[in-house]
């Protein structure tokens, strides 16, 4: 089902606890565009909006559910939206390759949640073992974490099968393998009866970030203490979403996408922290959000090694951590 198709369809702040928001009546108006039809993998969005944190940051925030046909880069561009979730580290990455003046602010995902399944039994055990299997991918992967797995795994092209985002041809052949998304794939095939082998790249040198926040350019540099509410704001909704009650953020979901169900919602959010999908590595240290310069600029080389970007690319220009690993909500954690 995915978001690795968003980016190809193609920002001094102060910490949040004294960041001290503008009175109720001057709330600032803005609209944060997913990914994807609205599931459990947006909840601390959605929970910042719900349990009103966004309100107490002095902002009213209108979040603009994506799906397959809505391009929100060009959305972003157009100023029709104020901040966007980036699939990826290779969207923000793709804005410098093309000169569009957007920067990745946090990085919400400190796992890309991206997976490959297979069949038990079948001695698909590893990575290493699905060397020169025919494996079912989209096009839009060919180009993102396909390319990791060529240079790390020695994958090939050979082995590429289209994906169209049915199942039916995965459970209907016990020697298939597949990609999917940690949250939601093995969800459904779980519950067509088979437990499925499932390998999240992340935990083998997948590197990429997830679930970003992008906004323009400009935005960051005239309009710094509004980006750095809505940062604050939206990792306090994730600490909530994750550590507290998720009801409210839950419920608000379910009206957005009236096809999301509770066991699907449950199920994403026990993925997300049996596998440490937001919180983990440098986000227990620096809080929900975290980036580092090191994690960009080892990922951007590696693709760069792929060849999907001139080894001179200015990374610089992805991202900014001026938002980020101040700590904020930590103590929120419990």
């Amino acid at each position: 089902m995915r978001r690795t198709l968003a980016w190809l369809l193609a920002v001094a702040g102060l910490a949040s606890g004294l960041c001290a928001p503008p009175p109720a009546a001057a709330l600032d108006r803005i609209t944060f565009a997913t990914n994807w039809k609205a599931e459990a993998e947006h909840g601390g969005f959605y929970q910042a909006v719900a349990a009103g944190i966004y309100r107490r940051y002095g902002l009213e925030v209108a979040i603009r559910m994506g799906g397959p046909q809505v391009n929100n880069p060009q959305l972003l561009a157009a100023g029709a939206v104020d901040f966007n979730m980036g699939a990826s580290s290779f969207s923000a990455l793709n804005y410098v390759k093309a000169g569009v003046p957007v920067v990745t602010v946090a990085s919400i995902f400190q796992k890309d949640p991206q997976v490959l399944i297979a069949h038990p039994g079948q001695g698909h055990d590893s990575l290493e073992a699905l060397r020169g299997k025919p494996i079912m991918i989209s096009p839009s992967a060919r180009v993102t974490y396909w390319q990791f797995l060529k240079l790390r795994y020695g994958y090939t092209d050979e082995q590429i099968r289209p994906y169209t985002f049915n199942m039916a041809p995965f459970l209907a052949d016990k020697t298939a393998i597949q990609q999917g998304y940690l949250t939601s794939e093995p969800f459904q095939i779980e519950r067509a009866g088979v437990k499925p082998v499932v390998h999240v790249l992340a935990d083998h040198g997948f590197d990429s970030y997830s679930t970003t926040i992008e906004c323009a350019s400009k935005l960051v540099r005239d309009k710094p203490e509004l980006v750095q509410r809505f940062v604050d704001a939206s990792i306090e909704g994730w600490y909530s979403y994750l550590y507290g009650d998720p009801a409210p953020g839950n419920g608000l979901i379910k009206k957005d996408n009236p096809e999301m169900t509770d066991d699907l919602i449950a199920y994403g959010i026990s993925a997300m922290k049996r596998h440490g999908v937001v919180d983990s590595g440098d986000s227990l240290k620096l809080g929900i959000g975290a980036m580092t310069d090191r994690r960009w600029r080892e990922f951007t080389a590696s693709m760069a090694r792929a060849g999907l970007y001139p080894a001179s690319i200015d990374v610089s220009r992805a991202y900014t951590l001026r938002f980020v690993n101040k700590k904020a909500g930590l103590h929120l954690k419990k």
